[in-house]
């Protein structure tokens, strides 16, 4: 095909990708190979694609394209999560634009409604990833709450409740007024929030039952008074000795409520007083177990006050704060406020600020499940990279308290536990055979009715790397027997515990091994100024925008260059810049190759030289890029190849073999390069899969079968290198760069010969190079000395030294000047080396590598100064 001037980037991923599909490429089905598997993070079935899925879906193809290409057997997965608390909440909006209010349906309309939903919307981010190149089977994609894995989470319930894990009870826990659900631990994130410190006044009853002073007590929630049960003071406080065993009335409602005594109260706390709120505050809660203490929930689920409150009932929680706060000042009982700062908690999902909340709620134990999934860390049977986040996965595993895995939603799967109309229940998975049951346990099955909640997403995700192979069900079956255990997994650090450390648990539950091996995980996606992109901040760029702007490959390129494992990325614009330049760059570079006319001539010595050269820096690359790749160094893996395609193989071996203007390549130098070529191309596939694979199938290389494709050509294995040859093309590097630095500073034009004398101490040949250093730098002809040369400017590399007449071409008193003030400046630093030399007590006390580079610094400037000096001389 005839190479166009420009690359289009659409054209060619639109192409590839279909072909790609059309062959089946992506498929994997078990065989003898060795399998390396992924399973897919499954993005919320509500998104869309930002820019930390680009990252780790990024990451994830280009570890499963290597893998293709190694002739390993290739699996990744694909799916959404079903997530029970956001899709409800866009469904619930959904429903109100329509005018439908979700309490007047039921159930099973809701669903209906939110299936609808789900078909028309959640499969658009599945559609992007293909966009980014997302080699995935996708035959294999899963949701959530297909059948059958739904099947296999419901089977995990009554298993984990059969073997006494699960229990119901009432228990406080994370409330979230907006989404209406109780939450885990781990769905609330801490934030600090400016508040106020409110000083309340509680009226104290005497002896004879009349109120005639006051204790101040701070609090940040006023609203909640009117559900406080007891005023609590710490025995030790000497302020409070003389309130023992009395009463108090609560403000504006003037209930009646007792003086407790516990330590735990912080007497250097507000005024060293305590409310005491059992329905609303976990530490309060415990403080009421232990004291037997009345327990008053004024909150109704969404935030409001209820009948309990007597007052602003039906005001939201938030308003009534402020009214409780005027009541209070109108009754003479609000002492004074004053700024504070404090930790709460907000919903992950809805970000509502958190209630605590006595509620009934399914739990599941979880010490000892956890406790292998903590040992597999710990041993390194699942490698955690980077392993900076290792400590905080312990902390989080040996301080798990109990999971509260049940959800007041509709969306999602339903628990399976029934209960008749006196309230008993029984756990089965169909209403068969809970009337079996409760049969069997000689109860009544008579107004038998399922559980109204769901599961927590985390539940059925954590089952994940074995239900999308049908692992929990059958678990003989070929497929988890074959992809099981998994081989990476690329994730987010914030899901370590959600996510990550369930899938562990669950795995060894199930199996009896960690469902992966290495745990990959990626940084934060911020902008320049470190924040962290997000919609609401407006500082995320759309991703798709960016791929039809820069390209795919560029993109890709862009969030890889800057994106070490663990540490957050800074995304500008201007690296996925820098990826589309690459981009044109390998594109520019095969139009030069593909333009040259072939002839049957002999290769010259630069071509040969080139080839050798570079055989040698490709293998060398191969083995640096191998050991990036198996330590998890994506990034500088990416960083390698780019160096080795745009520095060494376009900048050098293109620019050494290329053949004068209008003149034809030697077969054989032309035969080398094409082979080169390909060789780079399999290499920068999995980071750049398209414009690769355009490349690979240009006539350059001859008619391609129709599954002869980059995407399943041989990955370039480790290969010898010579030390010794690289070092020593090293050196003719840095004699060009001389060279060119030299008309730099003396402002004669690349296109001015100059004449080159070598005095060679080292060891090259640099008769093997001469030609080549003739052609990049523009040389007339290379000769060699053995003493110095007058007339001549000159510099060292190493141990040789390099003599360039260029009397004829450059302003003499301007030379002179400038070697004049070189002189001066390496006096001056030599006069400093030589101080710190003549100190005794520097030369015996400090290290002796230290001593020794000092010598060395010595050594190099007296050396420079007296080439200089030379050169001063024979101007």
């Amino acid at each position: 095909m005839s190479i166009s001037k420009t690359y289009n980037p659409k054209e060619a991923e639109d192409k590839w990708y279909s072909y790609w599909m059309e062959k089946g490429f992506f498929r994997s089905t078990p065989d003898d190979r060795e399998p390396y598997t992924i399973v897919m993070p499954p993005p919320n079935v509500t998104g869309v694609l930002h820019m930390g899925h680009m990252l780790n879906n990024t990451i994830q193809d280009v570890l499963i394209r290597r893998a293709r290409m190694q002739g390993k057997n290739a699996c990744w997965v694909p799916g959404t999560d079903h997530a029970s608390i956001a899709t409800e909440a866009k469904v619930v909006a959904m429903l109100k634009e329509k005018g439908i209010d979700k309490k007047d349906l039921t159930r099973e309309q809701f669903l209906e409604h939110a299936w609808e939903w789900k078909e028309k919307y959640g499969g658009i981010i599945l559609k992007q990833l293909e966009k980014l190149g997302a080699s995935c089977d996708w035959d294999r994609t899963k949701f959530t709450m297909d059948p059958d894995l739904s099947d296999a989470v419901i089977d995990t319930f009554i298993r984990l409740y059969r073997k006494g894990y699960i229990y119901r009870g009432v228990r406080m826990v994370n409330w979230d007024p907006q989404g209406r659900t109780a939450l885990s631990d781990e769905e609330v994130i801490r934030k600090e929030v400016n508040q106020t410190l409110y000083y309340v006044r509680y009226a104290v009853k005497d002896a004879d039952g009349d109120a005639h002073a006051y204790l101040t007590i701070a609090t940040t929630r006023p609203e909640t008074i009117m559900a406080d049960t007891a005023v609590c003071i710490n025995p030790n406080d000497p302020r409070y000795a003389h309130l023992k065993g009395k009463t108090a009335l609560v403000p504006i409602i003037n209930r009646e409520i007792p003086i407790i005594e516990d330590e735990y109260v912080d007497m250097e706390f507000g005024t060293g007083c305590l409310k005491v709120t059992p329905a609303h505050d976990l530490n309060d809660y415990e403080l009421g177990q232990k004291h037997n203490l009345e327990v008053i929930d004024i909150l109704n689920d969404d935030g409001t006050l209820n009948e309990k409150a007597q007052i602003l009932v039906g005001e939201d929680r938030f308003k009534a704060r402020k009214l409780v706060a005027k009541l209070l000042e109108e009754a003479g009982q609000l002492e004074k406020t004053e700024p504070y700062k404090s930790q709460v908690g907000f919903s992950e999902r809805t970000d509502a600020a958190i209630e605590p909340k006595l509620s009934m709620q399914w739990f599941c134990r979880m010490q000892e499940l956890a406790r292998p999934a903590l040992d597999y860390m710990l041993n390194g049977e699942v490698k955690l990279i980077p392993d900076k986040f290792i400590n905080t996965y312990r902390h989080w595993m040996e301080n798990i308290k109990d999971w509260t895995i049940s959800r007041q939603l509709w969306w999602g799967q339903r628990i399976p536990a029934w209960y008749n109309a006196h309230n008993e229940w029984v756990v089965a998975k169909t209403e068969e055979e809970a009337r079996e049951l409760f049969e069997a346990e000689g109860k009544s099955a008579e107004g038998i009715r399922q559980e109204d909640d769901v599961l927590d997403t985390w539940f059925s995700s954590g089952l994940w790397p074995m239900s999308v192979f049908d692992g929990t069900r059958h678990p003989e079956n070929a497929d988890i027997r074959y992809y099981y255990p998994t081989s990476d997994l690329v994730t987010a650090p914030e899901i370590l515990f959600f996510w990550v450390a369930r899938m562990i648990i669950f795995g060894h539950e199930y199996r009896g091994m960690p469902p992966f091996k290495n745990v990959y995980l990626t940084g934060i996606v911020r902008d320049k100024l470190g924040r962290k992109m997000s919609k609401s901040l407006g500082n995320s760029p759309d991703p798709i925008e960016l791929m039809a702007q820069y390209g795919t490959d560029g993109v890709r390129v862009g969030m890889l260059l800057s994106s070490p494992a663990g540490n957050d990325l800074m995304f500008d614009v201007a690296y996925c810049e820098q990826g589309r330049n690459f981009a044109n760059k390998i594109w520019n570079a095969f139009r030069l190759v593909k333009g040259w006319e072939i002839a049957d001539i002999p290769a010259s010595s630069a071509q040969r030289e080139a080839a050798n050269w570079f055989a040698h820096r490709f293998n060398q690359a191969v083995a640096e890029i191998e050991g990036h790749f198996s330590n998890y160094r994506i990034s500088d893996a990416l960083m390698a190849t780019y160096k080795l395609i745009w520095d060494d193989f376009c900048s050098w071996y293109l620019e050494l073999v290329k053949p004068a203007y209008q003149q034809p390549i030697a077969a054989e130098a032309f035969e080398a390069t094409k082979g080169f070529f390909e060789s780079v191309l399999k290499l920068i596939h999995p980071f750049m899969p398209f414009i690769s694979e355009e490349l690979w199938h240009d006539e350059l290389f001859g008619v391609r079968g129709e599954l002869d494709c980059c995407i399943i050509a041989d990955y370039p294995k480790t290969g010898a290198f010579d030390e010794q040859a690289l070092g020593d093309f090293t050196v003719l590097q840095q004699v060009v760069s001389e060279i060119r630095n030299l008309r730099n500073a003396k402002q004669i034009s690349p296109k001015t010969p100059l004449p080159l004398a070598i005095h060679a101490s080292s060891g090259i040949d640099f008769n093997r190079y001469a030609e080549s250093i003739q052609k990049m730098a523009n040389v007339s002809d290379v000769s060699f000395v053995e003493g110095k040369q007058a007339g001549a400017t000159s510099f060292l590399v190493g141990k040789d030294e390099f003599y360039v007449s260029i009397a004829q071409r450059i302003d003499v008193e301007a030379e002179r000047e400038r070697i004049t003030k070189e002189i001066d400046y390496l006096n001056g630093f030599l006069k400093s080396v030589n101080a710190k030399l003549g100190n005794e007590r520097f030369v015996q006390h400090a290290k002796p590598e230290i001593v020794a580079n000092e010598r060395n610094k010595k050594a190099d400037a007296e050396a420079k100064i007296k080439m200089l000096e030379e050169s001063l001389a024979n101007l």
